[in-house]
C-alpha cells in the first residue's frame, strides 16, 4: 500500500491537563499501534478544552505537554502528522455551517450535554455545541477511521449523521462516513474508585507519574475487604500484564491486597519510566516541539481548504 493510498485515521485529545493511563491504553497506544497502517493525523483539541481551561497560561502549557506526551509515547512524527486543532480555523467556519443544519433537540440527546444537566452544572454553549466541532474536526480531513472508547461512540454517530444530513441537504456526496475504531478490552479503563478513569472524577494515575505517585495512588484504589480478589486492583493490573500471569499471581496471593497492589506498582512503575525519561529528553528541546506544530498546520491547511472551497460552493458561500 502506498501512502496515498493509506486510509486516513483522526483522533484527538483536549489539553486539559496531565494524561493518565486510561487516555493511554484507550487512545495513545491505538495512535502508536496504527501508525504504519494508516495516514495518520493526531490533534491537540485546544478548542475543546476551552470549555473548561480559560486561563491563558494554563491552556498554553497544556496545548505544548501534550504534543511533548505524543512524541513521548512513541507518536512518529515522520509517520504521524501531530496538530493544533486552533491551528486550522476552518474547523469552526464548518462547524458553523453544521450547526446551521443541527437542531436544538438533537443536541440534547448528546452524553456530554445530558451528564452535565444531570449534575446540575451551569453549562456553557460551547460544551452544548461540543459534538458540532467535533463533527467538523473529524469531517474536515476527509477521515476514514476514528478510534474511540465506547462511551465516545456517540460523538462519531453523530458525525456520521451530520455527514448524511450535509450531502442530502445540499444534495452533494462531499463527506464521507468514517467508522469507529474500538479496542473492546480496554474500551473503557476504571480508575483508583472503580469509576470509569477520568480527570474529573480525579480518580485517575497520571501517565507520566513519578514512582511515588505511582505507589501512593496504587495503595489508594479501592478494594472489596470481603472479595478474596481486589477487582479493581485486578482490572487496572490486566492494563499491564496477561490474564494467565495474573491469575497465578492473584490465586498466590489471595486476600494479600497490599501485595498485589505492591505488584501492581511495581509493573506500573516499570511500564511509566522509560516514558518518564523520553519525555524529559523531548521536553528539553520545546520550540523544536512548537515548530513542528506549525509546520504540521501548514500542511494540512492546504488540505483543509480544498475541502472548505467545496463546501463553500455547495452550500452557496
Amino acid at each position: 500500500m502506498t501512502e496515498t493510498s493509506k486510509k486516513v485515521l483522526l483522533s484527538g485529545i483536549q489539553s486539559t491537563g496531565r494524561p493518565h493511563i486510561a487516555n493511554y491504553f484507550g487512545a495513545m497506544k491505538q495512535y502508536v499501534d496504527l501508525q504504519d497502517q494508516y495516514d495518520s493525523k493526531i490533534f491537540i483539541a485546544d478548542l475543546h478544552s476551552l470549555t473548561t481551561v480559560q486561563n491563558k497560561e494554563e491552556l498554553s502549557q497544556n496545548t505544548l505537554d501534550l504534543a511533548i506526551d505524543y512524541l513521548a509515547v512513541g507518536l512518529d512524527p515522520k509517520k504521524v502528522t501531530i496538530f493544533k486543532q486552533s491551528d486550522l480555523p476552518e474547523v469552526t467556519e464548518l462547524a458553523w455551517i453544521f450547526n446551521c443544519i443541527t437542531t436544538v433537540p438533537y443536541l440534547m440527546r448528546a452524553h456530554s450535554f445530558k451528564d452535565a444537566e444531570a449534575k446540575n452544572k451551569e453549562i456553557n454553549v460551547g460544551l452544548f455545541d461540543y459534538p458540532m466541532l467535533m463533527a467538523a474536526d473529524i469531517l474536515i480531513h476527509n477521515s476514514d477511521i476514528v478510534p474511540v472508547g465506547k462511551d465516545q461512540k456517540q460523538h462519531l454517530e453523530i458525525a456520521r449523521d451530520t455527514a448524511e444530513k450535509f450531502n442530502r441537504v445540499f444534495n452533494t456526496d462531499i463527506f464521507k462516513m468514517p467508522e469507529p475504531y474500538i479496542v473492546d478490552s480496554v474500551a473503557i479503563v476504571p480508575g483508583i474508585d472503580g469509576q470509569k478513569m477520568s480527570k474529573s472524577y480525579n480518580n485517575h494515575i497520571p501517565l507520566f507519574s513519578t514512582d511515588e505517585e505511582v505507589k501512593k495512588l496504587v495503595m489508594s484504589i479501592v478494594t472489596d475487604s470481603g472479595a478474596g480478589i481486589p477487582v479493581n486492583v485486578y482490572n487496572i493490573h490486566k492494563l499491564f500484564r496477561d490474564e494467565k500471569y495474573l491469575d497465578k499471581l492473584y490465586k498466590e496471593h489471595e486476600g494479600k491486597y497490599k501485595a498485589l497492589k505492591d505488584a501492581l506498582a511495581e509493573d506500573i512503575i516499570a511500564f511509566i519510566s522509560p516514558l518518564r525519561a523520553r519525555r524529559e529528553e523531548i521536553a528539553k528541546d520545546p520550540e523544536a516541539v512548537r515548530e513542528m506544530l506549525k509546520n504540521n498546520a501548514k500542511k494540512l491547511k492546504l488540505e483543509v481548504d480544498e475541502m472548505m472551497q467545496k463546501v463553500r460552493e455547495a452550500v452557496g458561500l
